[in-house]
């Protein structure tokens, strides 16, 4: 079942305020826990891994995203 409009950003916007922070912090806190456990690598491979972190949690949220910085599609001419 397809998100409506409004539906998909009342979530993109509970995305980006909770689940964001949230997941700066796991991601932090795991790779600091890798890192204290395999040892520091070097300064490219541990930017190379944030910048990896950093994009690879948008792919799941894709199509709650999509077209949210547009007009409502269902909305009527008068309400836009």
């Amino acid at each position: 079942m397809a998100l409506s409009y409004k539906a998909r950003r009342r979530w993109a916007l509970i995305i980006l305020l909770l689940g964001m922070p949230l997941y700066i912090l796991l991601a932090i806190g795991l790779v600091a826990a890798a890192f204290s456990y395999f040892g520091r690598p070097p300064m490219w491979a541990e930017f190379a891994i944030y910048v990896f972190l950093g994009v690879i949690w948008v792919f799941p949220f894709k199509k709650v995203f999509m077209g949210i910085g547009q007009a409502d599609p269902d909305a009527s001419q008068n309400d836009r």
